[in-house]
């Protein structure tokens, strides 16, 4: 006989929990139909309860055919007798999940109830189930003894039954056939998986042992499996010391997991697919006529997700994440006390589309969005490959971090795969169009910055998910209750699974050597003698662009020698870009258009198949020169000549490029692009003028050009900031639109990691607006800036600085800096606070005159400031106050000015003003005060 579900213990309580249909000497009742034991033994649960009580009742007065049962459970194995399963068989299409009346009562010295049983609410309409198997000719009627009215009524049932040859009276049929092949154990549980090939097959469910786990038998081979639900886990029955079930202590919510399946699935027909196997059980997903039991439990908080079964999955990983996540949001049982981890995005930040500029090495790119800014993207859920040297714990995570290796270590070659990964992406995505939608935001740890992870699509097809499916990254492993991954994570687990069973890329067996590249940008010895005149002698050579250091200096990787070189444009000269403070060198700031050059260069070739001839080698034999064609055949030398970014080189003279690139030029110069927008063209009678005032050493006098302005800043050293009053209708149009494109497109805080010397956007403190930029000094979290188009500086968070677009980065600063001419200030604190704010009160934000005295290289001219009435020089008045002291200088022009000064001075001096109060202090620098 099958094994029987636990009985409860017959009693006053368990009766009063049935419903009642008849006096209780008659011990009629009401119920359904859990489970059909054998042919002649039925389990019947009352109609309330989660779970509700049961009692198990046999027939009476009949004796079905014993079932077959299972090597140790509680005995040896034994087999089915003829026509046991028919007879189980016909009960359980008949009553399983019915309504039903029954009648029992338990004889003296029996531990079991026997009785008999109805279809239906009503015994006196119903079909009686124990006459109905009898007049099938499934069980034997019990024949001793003087036989009850009931009794009788089944023996002559029985007769008709034998004379109608019917069920096992049948004459003709061989015993044999009625007893089953049952397959208690398998050898190679794979092996069955693989048969069925992931295909839905019929099956039963023979008992329930906790929500995600029961046992099964397979038709039509009767395979007799425990299996696993795939993709979640039910609260189950806790273990002793022993391994044994422990029913004294209540696990919440299993009870009500198991009930749940029970009443769905047990002695069910259904479907199950297998998918894959856990040591002896098999894991698979149940189908129902109502579903998927996995998404009924999790819809109601009965289970949860489990990663490492979910990756086995065929389809419906992601319904089961949809329905675990209404429970949660509904917070249904085990989801009681669950408060959400994963913060909320507005719709701007956590979905755009943009057109990928750079990869990083497998696990990043740069995505340049429709406004122009560039935002990082890190891929959601994945590791790229990582230095073999490390110590990985089982979550994944690095325990032991790598050694540090040398100052020429190049992780993208010497990482096995590294290279793979970045290549896999760098063919598939740059300069493609990407939708990136924002899964979570890794917060800031171990000093590295926090990041954006993001599920990135290409046509539709998730790239993290095709990374991980050659093999190029690992998924990242989390804790069951954290929400914070890929929303596509269990593609990505289902993708690893199959990679490792493929044994592809960081899976594969055989050890992962590492990239051998010759770095010639290190070796310089070997370009000449090695490389160069094979370079020299082929028509071109393929490269990729691996760097860009200006508009015409790039680094080079040559896949067919292996090697890497610095690679200078042949025929230009091109303006010097900018260079960021690095290992203790100062910032650099660029030639005019030099990293609009960089700018031009990096969007067109950076990580970009090109190809190349290469002419010969700069002096030190360090770099070589030659001429690059982009992906499109368009000649970079050309381009940047044409742009107005470079200029022709007079070594490119005996190049047959040569025409193209003069032609170029001309068109740039006549077009006034970039470096030629001041280009006049040199007429020779300018140059015998200039000679002849030379020559004829005329006197050098001071000029008078006053420009209106507005002073915008002062500072602590007496020098000034002023915006020219032409200029203020094109200053609003610029600040109008900066704001408005960062109204409609607000940064994500966090995302821009600034370097002393940017050109950035920030975010005013006091109205909270975003300004252009200069960042001065980086500080931990803070930096200091000045804002170039007014002058006044500011230390503020990085995170309220942000990438400056591209289209208002041109715009010369609106602010310039000067120093009142001929002028200082007293070396005592309260005189020099009293002249800042004389001078303050006087032209801070006033329109004023200004005349530039006289140009200083390496600092800010110097500068007169008149009043536009009274025609008052500002600097000549705070002398004449007594306020600041006349500067020492002796150049010609300024002459006749300092000698003004000079006599206000002394008037100063002689009415004893403010400094002077006390006398001449300048006598205190004679030397016998020193």
């Amino acid at each position: 006989m099958a094994t029987a579900a636990n009985t409860t213990t017959a009693g006053a309580a368990k009766d009063g929990a049935l419903a009642a249909t008849a006096a209780a000497p008659a011990k009629t009742l009401t119920g359904i139909v859990k489970q059909v034991l054998s042919g002649d033994t039925v389990v019947i649960r009352a109609s309330k309860g989660a779970p509700p009580p049961e009692k198990q009742i046999t027939f009476s007065h009949v004796l079905a055919p014993k079932l077959a049962r299972r090597p140790g459970a509680g005995g040896d194995e034994t087999k089915d007798e003829p026509w046991a399963w028919d007879s189980r068989e016909y009960l359980r299409k008949k009553l399983i999940g019915n309504e039903v009346t029954f009648t029992f009562d338990k004889p003296a010295n029996s531990n079991r109830e026997y009785g008999f049983v109805w279809l239906g609410k009503d015994k006196e309409t119903g079909e009686n189930i124990v006459e109905s198997i009898v007049r099938e000719g499934l069980v034997t009627v019990r024949r001793e003894g003087r036989p009850t009215p009931e009794q009788q009524t089944l023996i002559e049932l029985e007769d008709q039954a034998r004379a109608a040859n019917r069920g096992k009276w049948a004459p003709n049929v061989n015993s044999a056939d009625k007893v089953r092949n049952i397959k208690w154990a398998h050898e190679n549980p794979a092996h069955i998986v693989d048969v069925y090939g992931g295909k839905p097959v019929k099956a039963i469910i023979e008992h329930v042992r906790d929500g995600s786990t029961v046992r099964a038998y397979l038709l039509p081979d009767f395979h007799y499996i425990t299996l696993m639900i795939s993709g979640i886990r039910c609260p189950g029955v806790k273990l002793d010391a022993d391994g044994k079930p422990d029913l004294s202590v209540k696990v919440p919510f299993a009870d009500e997991a198991r009930y749940h399946v029970e009443t769905r699935l047990l002695q069910r027909d259904v479907e199950i697919r297998l998918e894959s196997v856990n040591n002896s059980n098999f894991i698979g997903t149940i189908l129902y006529p109502k579903g998927n039991i996995a998404e009924s439990l999790l819809r109601e908080g009965l289970a949860k997700c489990v990663d490492w079964s979910m990756a086995v999955m065929k389809t419906g990983a992601d319904k089961l994440r949809a329905a675990e996540r209404v429970a949660k949001e509904k917070r249904l049982r085990q989801w009681q006390d669950y408060q959400a981890k994963t913060p909320t995005f507005n719709s701007k930040e956590k979905d755009f589309t943009g057109t990928v500029v750079e990869v990083f090495n497998g696990d990043a790119i740069n995505v340049r969005v429709a406004n122009g800014q560039v935002k990082k993207v890190f891929f959601s859920s994945i590791r790229p490959p990582r230095d073999q040297r490390a110590v990985v714990g089982t979550d994944g995570e690095e325990i032991v971090k790598a050694p540090p290796r040398g100052k020429n270590y190049r992780p993208l070659y010497e990482i096995p795969h590294m290279f793979d990964a970045r290549e896999f992406l760098r063919k598939k995505l740059v300069n493609k169009k990407v939708q990136c939608n924002l899964d979570y935001i890794s917060p800031l740890r171990d000093n590295f910055p926090e990041k954006h992870c993001y599920t990135v699509l290409i046509g539709g097809q998730n790239v993290a998910e095709a990374m991980v499916a050659k093999g190029l990254a690992t998924c990242v492993r989390y804790r069951q209750d954290d929400d914070q991954r890929s929303s596509a994570y269990d593609q990505l687990i289902a993708a690893e699974q199959q990679a490792i069973k493929g044994l592809k890329g960081l899976h594969a067996k055989k050890d992962n050597a590492t990239l051998r590249v010759n770095d010639l940008t290190v070796e310089h010895s070997r370009i000449k003698v090695q490389y160069l005149p094979s370079w020299q002698r082929a028509l071109r050579t393929e490269a990729i662009v691996e760097f860009v250091a200006s508009g015409s200096r790039l680094r080079l990787y040559v896949p067919k020698d292996s090697c890497l070189v610095t690679f200078l444009l042949a025929g230009i000269s091109c303006p010097r870009s900018s260079r960021p403070a690095l290992n203790g060198v100062p910032a650099q700031e660029g030639e005019p258009f030099g990293d609009e050059a960089l700018t031009f260069t990096r969007e067109r070739v950076l990580q970009r198949d090109v190809s190349v001839h290469i002419d010969t080698t700069d002096k030190a034999g360090s770099s070589v020169i030659g001429w690059l064609w982009t992906d499109q055949n368009v000649n970079l030398s050309v381009a940047l000549v044409e742009e107005g970014l470079a200029e022709v080189h007079f070594s490119a003279e005996k190049s047959e490029y040569y025409r193209l690139l003069k032609s170029a030029e001309d068109r740039a110069k006549v077009a006034k692009k970039n470096i030629w927008a001041n280009y006049v063209e040199q007429v020779p009678e300018e140059k015998v003028v200039i000679e002849e005032e030379k020559d004829e050493k005329v006197p050098v006098e001071r000029k008078v050009n006053y420009e209106n302005v507005i002073v915008t800043e002062i500072t602590e050293t007496l020098t000034f900031f002023a915006q020219s009053v032409d200029n203020g209708p094109k200053l609003e149009t610029l600040m109008s639109k900066l704001h408005a494109d960062f109204q409609a497109n607000p940064p994500i805080a966090g995302a821009y990691t600034p370097k002393r010397g940017d050109l950035v956007a920030a975010q005013f403190i006091l109205d909270n607006q975003w300004y252009r930029a200069k960042v001065e000094r980086i500080q931990g979290n803070n930096a200091s800036v000045l804002y170039i188009d007014y002058g006044n500086k500011e230390t503020l968070p990085i995170s309220r600085l942000a990438a400056l677009p591209a289209s208002f980065s041109s715009e010369k600063p609106h602010a310039t800096e000067y120093a009142l001419a001929l002028v200082a200030l007293p070396a005592d604190n309260e005189d020099k606070e009293e002249a800042l704010r004389t001078f303050s009160d006087d032209v801070l934000n006033h329109k004023v005159q200004l005349n530039v005295e006289l140009k200083v290289g390496g600092g800010p001219h110097l500068a007169s400031l008149h009043d536009p009435t009274t025609k008052t020089d500002f600097g000549k008045q705070l002398v004449a106050d007594g306020l600041v002291l006349v500067e020492k200088r002796r150049e010609r022009r300024l002459k006749e000015l300092l000698e003004q000064y000079r006599a206000a001075q002394d008037a100063a001096l002689a009415a004893h003003l403010a400094i002077w109060k006390y006398g001449d202090i300048t006598q205190d620098d004679a030397p016998e005060f020193r």
